[in-house]
């Protein structure tokens, strides 16, 4: 019934395993990649025709994570996975990314790839797992896909390279000196197609030797997939890139000139509206049969892209006539909100952030329900791209793919400078507005956000820029290297390239490269041409914060204490009557975790020390020999019980009251009566003796007792 086909090997420390014929059999290509006992399984399917009139190549990738892969049950009241969470979007693009470039030029059908998390160790990362499932099914299918591909994790400890850490290994980087580096690289046989990476201060040489290391381990795993196929793959599709030579050298002839004249206009809205006038011109000088073919959109942008290109690397020279390694001029304002706790406004040519920081509390946490468990974040960056940042109308909604994608990558750039939780017991918060765009908007939200929270007064351990490299590598391998690119310059060339990082190294890296034949040698080039931009950034950012920024009298203040665990109980009360009570009576907010740290957070000082003052009368012990200011609680026939010491009740024998003999304590006390006395210490039952005649009611003051000399 089955016709099963199985492939194994051993990649570092697991079994790697890629299944095919069992499941899924109606599929173009389906395979079950199993790494330990993490299994994802890659189904793919394509249209057989072209949808009339399309021009661009409808490829759609979902990754979703089932949680009875890890034993799991969703939370919620549905009880059923909903909308993608933001790992399962971005693993969907990370798959997205290496293989898009490596359907065949003038592939239009509509291509779909499910990945789907069936299992999971809780020790490997279904992510890479995917990756190769998605490669392998796409391999197998049929379809024209120019792969495989592989990925891997890649980590990075006292020196050494590791293949695919941990996931625990993975986790909370910033509080794991050891660990320096998360890295993702997707490749081909030949090339490297994709580098994601969170890293935490990596020199250029140790970044380029990270990916260099992992394309060198996807070999294997790209070898295993040729042999599945070789197995199990169905017979190619029948498609044949259609030839449009004849109509590109029409359109050439049409508006070449036009179309260089266009782009030689620095504007960029008037450079947009040049080349839409030259496109009308040039399809204006066509023939109606021309004008009907389905190809001319390409032609068109194949017009585009060597008008482009072949100035880039024949002459040096870019649309805005900027050298190859220059940035656009730079304006960095902060404080500009009077009300926010930090704002600043980073201007880098036409592309503008306005980012804007906000401190919280321990209650502001994000929680985060994910396969390998429940954990909180008190970092969050989030990015909006409105329409009108690049002069548009459009439907504004929820935050998209791009969205989510962009608002990571900046994430992963300023999380490696944050300050440890224990100095700085804050949860931040960083929104990204980007109001205008003409090139990399992520790296403006770096820039924007590493000012935006020094001036909010978050001790950074450095200042964090970033920039977009580009390239342009021609087919006799002539290249162009391109600083703090555009975006005409991204849609047209071969490789997008955002490094961001303080002065001292590499904070993250994504790259994604559009055609095969990066050499190391490229690579190493666009990584020291991107240092050069960075400290130049850096150093226009630096003109922005002359001074040492102070918190915003806005924002809340955050007082830390470290109490017993065993006085946990204690602080919070039954049914948290008691830590409502503080709370309540203090003004502040009172965070307590399970190893007896508790955050005070309050805008108002006196509202701290009251609750601090509150807690340690609960969880200190009175000193013996010190006075105490309480208050009469109950009156007995033998003494008077006070309360002196937070909850703490002591008595006060009659005979310690005044130095006289009383009939009844209530002779001088009521209850009510504020009091102060001494603790003399405890009795063999551990109750507590108290005292007041030895203490001066008024003054506070011990009273020394004078002995009469014997006659």
């Amino acid at each position: 019934m089955f016709n099963v086909t199985k492939k194994s090997m051993q990649w570092g420390e697991e079994t790697l395993t890629l299944e095919t014929g069992k499941v899924a059999r109606q599929a173009d290509g389906t395979v079950i990649a199993t790494l330990g006992e993490t299994s994802v399984m890659a189904n793919v399917t394509f249209a057989r025709e072209q949808k009339p009139g399309q021009d661009f190549f409808p490829l759609t990738v979902h990754y979703q994570e089932k949680y009875y892969a890890a034993g799991k049950i969703p939370g919620g009241f549905f009880k059923r996975e909903a909308r993608p969470t933001e790992k399962e979007t971005l693993t969907a693009r990370l798959i997205d990314r290496p293989i898009r470039p490596l359907f065949v030029p003038g592939f239009k059908n509509e291509v779909l790839v499910m990945c789907t998390v069936l299992s999971h160790d809780l020790v490997n990362d279904p992510d890479v797992v995917a990756m190769i499932a998605a490669s392998a099914a796409l391999t197998i299918s049929g379809v024209p896909f120019m792969g495989p591909i592989a990925g891997a994790r890649v980590g990075f400890v006292d020196g050494e390279y590791v293949l695919n850490p941990t996931v625990d290994d993975m986790q909370d980087l910033r509080l794991n000196p050891e660990q320096r580096l998360d890295l993702v690289v997707a490749g081909t046989k030949d090339a490297v197609m994709m580098v994601e990476s969170e890293a935490y201060e990596l020199t250029e040489e140790e970044m380029l030797g990270a990916v260099t290391f992992a394309h060198a381990q996807i070999q294997p795993v790209i070898d295993l997939i040729i042999a599945l196929a070789e197995d199990a793959a169905k017979e190619p599709f029948d498609f044949t890139p259609p030839d449009y030579s004849a109509l590109y050298e029409a359109v050439k002839a049409a508006g070449e000139d036009k179309m260089r004249a266009a782009y030689a206009i620095s504007d960029k809205q008037e450079r947009v509206a040049a080349v839409g006038a030259a496109k009308e011109a040039i399809i204006a000088a066509l023939s109606d049969e021309q004008k009907e073919d389905g190809n001319l959109g390409s032609a068109l942008k194949k017009l585009e892209s060597v008008v482009l290109r072949g100035d880039v690397v024949k002459n040096g020279r870019r649309i805005d006539g900027r050298a190859l390694d220059q940035v656009r001029s730079i304006v960095c304002e902060t404080g500009l909100l009077p009300r926010t706790h930090g704002s600043a406004l980073f201007t880098r040519g036409e592309t503008q952030g306005l980012v804007v920081t906000t401190l919280g509390t321990g209650d502001d946490e994000q929680f985060i329900d994910a396969l390998h468990g429940n954990f909180k974040s008190n970092f969050l960056l989030h990015y909006n791209f409105p329409p009108y940042s690049v002069g548009e109308v459009g439907r504004v909604g929820s935050p998209g793919r791009r969205e989510i994608g962009h608002g990571k990558l900046a994430w992963r750039a300023l999380q490696a400078v944050l300050p440890a939780p224990t100095d700085f017991p804050y949860t931040i918060r960083v929104v990204s507005e980007i109001t205008e765009s003409n090139g990399s908007s992520s790296m403006a939200s770096v820039c924007g956000g590493s000012l935006s929270m020094m001036d909010a007064g978050v001790p950074l351990k450095a200042p964090v820029a970033g920039v977009a490299m580009g390239l342009v590598l021609e087919d006799d391998g002539s290249y162009g290297i391109l600083t703090d690119i555009l975006g005409d310059e991204d849609h047209l060339g071969d490789m997008d390239f955002k490094v961001a990082g303080t002065e001292a190294g590499i904070t993250s890296l994504q790259m994604d490269i559009k055609v095969a034949g990066i050499t190391p040698e490229i690579m190493k080039s666009a990584l020291a041409q991107a240092k050069a931009g960075r400290l130049h950034i850096l150093g226009e950012m630096a003109k922005a914060l002359t001074s040492a920024n102070e918190f915003s009298q806005h924002a809340p203040r955050i007082e830390t204490m470290q109490i017993p665990t065993d006085k946990i109980r204690e602080v919070i009360g039954s049914g948290g009557k008691v830590i409502r009570e503080i709370v309540e009576v203090s003004g502040a907010k009172v965070d307590i975790n399970d190893d007896g740290v508790i955050k005070i957070a309050s805008a108002n000082g006196e509202a701290i020390q009251k609750a601090y003052d509150m807690i340690y009368s609960i969880v200190a012990e009175p000193e013996e020999g010190k006075v105490y200011t309480g208050k009469v609680v109950k009156i007995v026939d033998f003494g008077a019980f006070v309360n002196f010491f937070g909850k703490r009740d002591g008595l006060v024998h009659v005979s310690q009251i005044e130095n006289r003999r009383l009939n009844h304590p209530s002779d001088v006390l009521k209850e009510g009566q504020e009091v102060k006395v001494k603790l003399l210490g405890f009795d063999d039952r551990g109750k507590v003796r108290l005292s007041m005649k030895c203490i001066d009611q008024v003054t506070g003051e011990e009273v020394v007792e004078k002995k009469e000399d014997a006659e």
